[in-house]
């Protein structure tokens, strides 16, 4: 049995907004056999964009029932059977979401027909609801409310179902993993797409690159943007507006933080938002206490405090930290990543050699903060960063200039370089950036790298 959605509501993200409308036909996979429909007072005030485009008004649902109302009958017409609409993914969303918040654990196979009419009918020139039913000719009431829609996709899906039913059936198939697409992303594609470390670029309908984001295994990070644990705002507005999904490999993590960057600053696409906010407004400081312990602080950078190292976020600054501490044995109280009173908790446990409460030198414990704070320093170094390529027998190649990128590349496994003049033979030169820096000068990046002074 198949249970065809559609809904209004508030707005685009089930998180923060409400449904006003819900529809349901029920098709036994012969014909439909039963329809349900309801206003519902989404218990928020509705946009005047959203009454222009579907008509409902907040006064046409205030004496509506609440979604809490009808939860349980509306459950009922969904349990154990198919969910369908058309961009299943939007309405499952609130659905979803609306029935978890009533208890209901609600976890139904699903069918996008905008992904079916892709396969069914291919070519259309749009796939959108009205363009669609106006090209196939059927007929669609009311559109942009819940029975009128619902209606014309339970028409569409029985067309489908009809003419080949074996494509829905491949689509049912458990992992097939096509109700977790992007509605405008070919299956082929998504399939196509490498399960190895790059960049990949998100592209809506007129080939404009809408968001850039970088991956160890590209395959999979792709399918956790709109997987069943997709979850956010942007990835339900993106996932609308995809249409294809290139790719450039880079061979290891460090060339994809580099080359994302990059491409960000290049391209500045809609949906990449971190690092289009201002950079660095976070650092590690330092400063000797009365007992001469040179002591570090995570704080927001401000004019005429000068910083070891500069981060996007408190949490990066601190994490970044935290590695530290690890890897140069410092005392986490000395360092701010410990609040209490007395020893830190590290020394009850032997971790910690006892800076904190003056059972090691000062000059002892201040010899390995210095260590750590001049491995931070390369701002005059020029070396090479080398790690695996996209092939078995390649290198990729990071060239760093006193202290500042210059760019990167790739080249066979049997080259070796002494001097810059033949490395920049092999990169293509770019701009750095405040990201790229930071990703170059720490040390959680270097794993599986190989630094080469040159």
């Amino acid at each position: 049995m198949y249970a065809i959605v559609d809904i209004e509501t508030t707005g685009g993200f089930a998180g923060n907004n409400g449904i006003t409308e819900i529809a349901i036909f029920i098709h036994d996979g012969e014909t439909i056999v039963d329809e349900y429909s309801t206003l519902i007072n989404p218990g928020m005030p509705i946009p005047r964009y959203i009454t222009g485009l579907t008509g409902i008004s907040y006064e046409m649902v205030e004496t509506a029932p609440r979604f809490s109302e009808v939860a349980g009958e509306i459950y009922q017409w969904l349990n154990n059977r198919v969910f369908i609409a058309h961009n299943v993914q939007f309405d499952y969303s609130f659905v979803k979401y609306a029935l978890e918040q009533e208890g209901f654990s609600f976890r139904p196979k699903k069918l996008c027909t905008v992904r079916l009419s892709r396969k069914v009918y291919p070519g259309q020139r749009s796939y959108s609801l009205g363009n669609l039913c106006e090209s196939l000719e059927i007929p669609i009431t009311d559109r942009h409310r819940a029975t009128g829609d619902a209606r014309a996709t339970a028409i569409l899906f029985d067309r489908i179902l009809r003419a080949q039913p074996e494509v829905i059936r491949q689509m049912l198939k458990h992992r097939s993993r096509e109700d977790m697409l992007p509605p405008n992303l070919s299956r082929e594609e998504f399939e196509d797409l490498p399960e190895a470390p790059g960049v990949y670029y998100f592209l809506d309908a007129h080939g404009a690159v809408i968001y850039v984001g970088k991956a160890v295994n590209i395959k999979k990070r792709i399918l956790g943007h709109f997987g069943g644990t997709a979850k956010g705002r942007r990835n339900q507005y993106m996932r609308n507006e995809v249409h294809r999904i290139t790719y450039e490999l880079t061979g290891n993590e460090l060339v994809a933080l580099v080359l994302e960057s990059q491409e960000i600053k290049r391209l500045w696409p809609k949906y990449n938002q971190a690092q289009k906010r201002p950079v660095s407004a976070w650092g590690i400081h330092t400063y000797e206490d009365r007992d001469g312990l040179i002591r570090l602080q995570v704080g927001k950078n401000a004019r005429g405090l000068q910083a070891c190292a500069s981060f996007h976020s408190h949490a990066e600054a601190w994490h970044y930290l935290l590695g530290q501490i690890r890897e140069f044995s410092l005392c986490p109280k000395l360092t701010g990543i410990q609040k209490s009173a007395g020893a830190c908790y590290d020394y009850a446990t032997g971790g910690c050699k006892g800076a904190c409460v003056l059972e090691e030198p000062a000059e002892e414990y201040n010899a390995r903060v210095r260590e750590m704070l001049s491995s931070w320093n390369t701002q005059e170094e020029s070396y090479l960063i080398v790690g695996e390529g996209r092939e078995q027998d390649e290198h990729a190649v990071i060239l760093v200039e006193d202290g500042v990128y210059s760019g990167f590349g790739f080249c066979h496994k049997e080259i070796s370089f002494t001097n810059t003049d033949q490395v920049r033979e092999v990169i293509k030169p770019a701009q750095p950036t405040p990201e790229i820096n930071q990703y170059l000068h720490s040390h959680r990046y270097h794993q599986g790298m190989e630094i080469i002074s040159i």
